[in-house]
């Protein structure tokens, strides 16, 4: 209901209307054209004044709204057992990892940096000739003392038989000096014999002269008898000094008799070296195994000529293991016995365990070819790596493996305590 009397140009009817005169409003804004400007600018200010009670009635009733919300009680009061639950199973899970990380995960130690180690070797021949046969074939497994291959052995059985022959020669001879040396002696004793037979007729000569002289001086003798008797003494005394020097000529025959005889004896040594040569030479056209192991990359075939010491084949023997190549930062806790799990990269499928056996005292740069020289040059720090053999406790028997093979071992550093 509007008021008239703030309508000035309004009038009220009987049946309460009102009614607007324009030409009053007119003569009133002429007649008071202050209050009208006045009046607009109040009219201007309510319409904000509004607006703004909008806005604070919509903020009233969003704070009714919060004040609403935080008073609604919290999840804690409403839920305290299933919080606790919550709660306790955050910490167990938390226990539970740290147990795990320091029983499964922090104690084991691995590198991609291994492979399957052993002395694999060549085969060779210890004599040259033709390839006569060759009883095994690539990678065969083979025992100690089976063979692998053999060469003609005409030639080493010839060179045999005529070392053989220089032995019986060689004994010959010595049967040939020894009885030289027994019919020498002989000669020396009968030499010897000689001379005191001689010795004899010197003596009986010595006293025929003597007594010839004695009837000489007697005037019972001749002169003539004397010197026949003088005589016959020289000629006794010459020839006991040739049988003294036949002894002595037997004698010195006997001893070159014996230098022969040690000829011999050096000839028959010099033979039975020679047959032994010939027979291990013999025994060379056979090649065998000397431990259990595989043949491969066999080269040799029937019909070929073959050199001492040429290749014929690699033998790689039973005994293997791993060479781990860990970081020095990797070894700190690794000592030899502890286990090692080992997965071999071409049969991931099969489990195999071992143990350390030993670690190299030093890095595998030390003991290269060519070593690094630190003391030249800038120096550039690089994380060493060091060798650590691995032995298997047990490896498959239904799969080849060999030297070269890429495997990943896991060595527990810290073994669990039981």
């Amino acid at each position: 209901m509007l008021d008239e009397s703030r309508l000035p140009w309004a009038k009220g009817d009987a049946d309460g209307s009102i009614a607007i005169n324009p030409d009053g409003r007119a003569g009133e804004r002429e007649q008071h054209p202050t209050e009208s400007r006045e009046s607009d600018k109040r009219e201007a200010k309510s319409k904000p004044s509004d607006e703004q009670s909008e806005k604070g009635r919509a903020a009233a009733e969003g704070e009714e709204k919060v004040g609403e919300t935080t008073k609604r009680p919290s999840i804690l009061r409403r839920h305290p057992f299933i919080v606790l639950l919550v709660l306790v199973a955050i910490v167990a899970a938390a226990v539970g990892g740290y147990v795990y990380w320091q029983t499964a995960i922090y104690p084991y130690e691995s590198t991609d940096d291994a492979f399957i180690d052993s002395r694999q070797f060549a085969i060779s021949p210890q004599v040259a000739g033709y390839v006569a046969e060759v009883p095994v074939s690539d990678n065969q497994h083979v025992e100690a003392g089976a063979v692998i291959l053999r060469i003609d052995p005409r030639d080493y059985q010839a060179a045999v038989d005529e070392a053989d022959a220089r032995i019986a020669a060689a004994q010959a001879a010595i049967s040939g000096a020894d009885a030289q040396i027994a019919a020498q002696q002989a000669q020396v004793v009968e030499a010897q014999a000689a001379v005191a037979q001689n010795e004899a007729s010197v003596q009986f000569a010595q006293e025929e002269a003597a007594r010839a002289q004695q009837l000489v001086r007697s005037g019972a003798g001749t002169v003539q008898t004397a010197q026949q008797q003088t005589s016959n003494l020289r000629q006794a005394q010459a020839e006991l000094n040739r049988s003294r020097a036949a002894v002595t000529a037997a004698e010195k025959q006997v001893g070159s008799l014996q230098a022969q005889r040690a000829t011999s004896v050096a000839d028959l040594r010099e033979a039975n070296a020679q047959a032994a040569q010939a027979r291990l030479n013999l025994s060379y056209v056979t090649v065998t195994a000397a431990q259990p192991g595989r043949v491969v990359k066999l080269t040799g075939a029937v019909g070929q000529y073959v050199q001492t010491g040429q290749s014929v084949a690699m033998f790689v023997p039973d005994d293997i293991w791993v060479t781990a190549n860990f970081k020095e930062t990797q070894i700190t806790d690794m000592r030899p016995g502890q286990p090692v799990d080992i997965r071999i990269d071409a049969y991931p499928d099969h489990k195999i365990s071992g143990h350390v056996d030993s670690i190299q005292p030093g890095s595998g740069t030390a003991f290269s070819l060519l070593p690094a020289e630190n003391a030249t040059g800038n120096y550039v720090k690089v994380v060493q790596r060091v060798p650590v053999k691995i032995v298997a406790d047990g490896w498959p028997q239904d799969v080849s493996i060999g030297p070269g093979m890429s495997v990943v071992p896991t060595v527990t550093v810290h073994p669990a305590k039981d």
